[in-house]
């Protein structure tokens, strides 16, 4: 059933001139009220409609892209590819020629955030939404962004997720461009049994991303694959968790170094914590590769101008975000069933070497 005005001012106490005051932002209302007023908007999923309102008439000209750091090339990649797609103009409909409005959202990797970014949206009835990166795992925020996502659907706001696997339950999706996580971290750590290695740290990103779980699992089909895995908990003993940046890579390998000084190589979830952990390996006296081989993933700009070189995975994170920028403009026909998975490369460089023998 559709949720009136009516209704917002009925559950915030008010009249519904008050709730059209506070959502138009036109009028001075009390903090107290409005708060009252934007809570009630949240509870019963209220949504501007009708020509009416001059917000809802602007906003079919509105894309969100969803980042969780907008400071992190990954995203930051991603995005501005993205952007290049809906900016300019589309099929000549719009007052301007079809030109968009891409506004980015930086989440933080809260759950909650993405949430509320996309009830923002949903208000403002965003032509399209892009959500970049892994997600959230937790079953609860699944659920609620599966409604979320099909009420948003449902009233033409067109959903692609970018580098992002499609959720467990919905279909709201115009298309999920996911990429081979798991395919390019078999590889890497394949990479490093080829060369000798046969103990192996890594350095995960956190447990509830669907990113993190992917590139380990690789990791360890790699090493089961080769008959690494018979010691029993020495691939969690050998595992440190912790954010997506620099500092995590350093403070991980310290830990791994410490719980296994026979350790002949490190995986880092990115490439970012791959130089943090370059950062450890030094500061313990120790050379890359001639004692200590260390990888990455991703092949962010930066990855090829590290001392060595960093080995690494190859994401096409521009072609991705200017495919799902396509997809989130109708330009694009979505892939067959909605899911797309693009493949990694690995990059072979400098960083990694067989191990030193004596």
């Amino acid at each position: 059933m559709t949720v009136t005005l009516a209704d917002v001012a009925a559950r915030a106490r008010v009249s519904p001139a008050t709730v059209s005051r506070v959502l138009n932002g036109n009028y001075p209302v009390a903090a107290s009220t409005r708060e009252r007023v934007l809570r009630a908007v949240d509870d019963l999923d209220y949504v501007l409609n009708g020509p009416a309102s001059s917000l809802a008439a602007a906003t079919s000209d509105l894309v969100g892209i969803l980042v969780n750091d907008i400071a992190d090339p990954f995203f930051g990649i991603m995005a501005g590819a993205a952007q290049t797609q809906i900016g300019g103009p589309g099929d000549g409909s719009g007052r301007a020629g079809g030109e968009k409005l891409a506004v980015i959202c930086n989440t933080g990797g809260s759950p909650e955030r993405e949430l509320t970014y996309l009830t923002l949206l949903q208000r403002q009835r965003a032509a399209a939404v892009v959500l970049t990166g892994g997600a959230v795992e937790y079953p609860e925020h699944q659920a609620a962004m599966a409604a979320k996502l099909a009420k948003m659907a449902d009233a033409g706001t067109r959903i692609v997720f970018c580098g992002r696997p499609p959720l467990p339950e919905g279909d709201a999706l115009v298309a999920a461009l996911a990429f081979d996580n798991r395919g390019g971290g078999r590889r890497l750590t394949e990479h490093l049994i080829s060369l000798g290695h046969r103990r192996i740290g890594y350095v995960a990103g956190p447990p509830e991303r669907t990113t993190t779980r992917h590139r380990l699992e690789g990791h360890r089909e790699a090493l089961r694959g080769a008959g690494l895995d018979a010691d029993a908990g020495d691939e969690e003993r050998l595992t440190v968790h912790g954010p997506y940046d620099r500092r995590s890579g350093y403070e991980a390998t310290l830990e791994i170094l410490r719980r296994d000084p026979t350790v002949t190589a490190v995986v880092a979830a990115n490439d970012t914590v791959a130089l943090g952990a370059c950062a450890a390996v030094r500061d313990q006296g120790l050379r890359i590769p001639q004692d200590i081989s260390v990888a990455g993933f991703d092949d962010l700009p930066f990855s090829v101008d590290a001392v060595p070189a960093l080995t690494t995975v190859r994401l096409p994170l521009f072609e991705a975000g200017a495919r799902a920028g396509r997809l989130a403009m109708g330009k694009e026909n979505p892939p067959p069933g909605g899911i797309a998975t693009i493949a990694a490369e690995l990059m072979i460089r400098g960083s990694t070497a067989p191990p030193r023998v004596g």
